[in-house]
């Protein structure tokens, strides 16, 4: 068995950890034991501990089960739901209109 090992900033990692601290909190809320979700999601104890810790190793499709079984799975829709950074880039490169606007007269002139 090969350990892979994921480098990842800073930041990333503490985001990690805070979603695997929240997953856990969501668990003892629930008062589901590390067994009753490792049974549901079909994991193993040692990689719910990895979730619950924020290992980057972890596949994302381990967490989307763990979600599921702590009824979460909706949240995943929140995930890079608003692309601020994104939208404000792509509007940027919109075409831009290069002509001056149409003189408008006042009324009465023809």
């Amino acid at each position: 068995m090969n350990k892979r090992t994921v480098t990842i900033y800073p930041s990333s990692a503490k985001e990690l950890e805070a979603l695997g601290q929240r997953l856990k909190d969501a668990r003892l809320r629930r008062r589901f034991s590390m067994e009753t979700v490792c049974a549901r999601a079909d994991i193993s104890r040692p990689t719910l501990y990895k979730v619950e810790n924020g290992d980057p190793s972890v596949a994302m499709g381990i967490y989307v089960q763990v979600l599921r079984v702590l009824g979460m799975v909706e949240d995943l829709s929140l995930i890079a739901k608003e692309d601020v950074l994104g939208r404000r880039l792509q509007d940027e490169s919109l075409p831009q209109r290069k002509r001056a606007p149409r003189k408008i007269t006042p009324a009465g002139d023809t």
